[in-house]
């Protein structure tokens, strides 16, 4: 069973700290001691931009002054992937699950969650795509010069327990990714729901809906 948990808008050292708790909690119990629930943990960031461990400090385009005048916070992270930016109007989700419950690898994992994206943006009319060679959710990938994207992943597991996670822009501020190479690209766009449909969207409705598609993957 994956419990749903709102944490509503929190800066992201804190998310990121009770994260850890939680992942640490769930590797404790594989030791016997308890069983935990999976937890998929929904949040908003205010605005920062996240280095994962294998990325690139070049990506970001812009000195310490800019950021703080833009009021822009930034950390290096333990998770996969290179820089991205979280902000108001974007769904975090973190899955903090222990994927022998699923009887899955991380590869499949990453597979299922782009999966549940995939299948949440079908229900607004947008047809989302996996982009080979990169993780994510993509559209028109079949027209470079068109390739854009809309969810961001990067994730972190020991032990088959995961956390960290996905970012899928929905109300998104896009001109921040101006100041970064978002995932490490310099020839691709990044969109979001409302640009996609033009139209801005239920944040709430969103989050219900797109935990809704986590479920039907993972309990398919």
């Amino acid at each position: 069973m994956i419990i749903y948990d709102d944490w509503g808008r929190m800066e992201y050292a804190l998310a990121w700290q009770k994260q850890k708790e939680l992942f640490d909690a769930r590797i404790i119990a594989k030791n016997g001691i308890n069983d935990l629930n999976d937890i998929a943990v929904f949040c908003e960031h205010p605005h920062v931009f996240t280095l994962g461990k294998s990325g690139v400090e070049e990506n970001l385009l812009v000195n310490n002054q800019t950021l703080k005048d833009k009021g822009v916070a930034f950390f290096k992270t333990d998770r996969g992937g290179d820089i991205t930016y979280h902000g108001p109007g974007q769904i975090v989700v973190y899955p903090i699950l222990d994927l022998e419950h699923f009887n899955i690898g991380l590869r499949q994992y990453i597979y299922y969650i782009e999966e549940a994206v995939i299948l949440f943006l079908l229900e607004f009319g947008v047809k989302g795509e996996r982009f080979k060679g990169a993780t994510g959710v993509w559209i028109d990938t079949d027209v470079p010069v068109k390739t854009r994207k809309i969810c961001a992943i990067g994730v972190k597991s020991s032990r088959f327990v995961t956390m960290h996670g996905l970012a899928l822009n929905i109300n998104t501020d896009l001109s921040y990714y101006s100041l970064i190479n978002p995932c490490g690209f310099t020839d691709k766009g990044v969109t979001s729901l409302e640009k996609e449909t033009d139209k801005q969207q239920d944040l709430e409705y969103c989050r219900k809906l797109l935990f809704k598609k986590i479920l039907q993957v993972f309990n398919h």
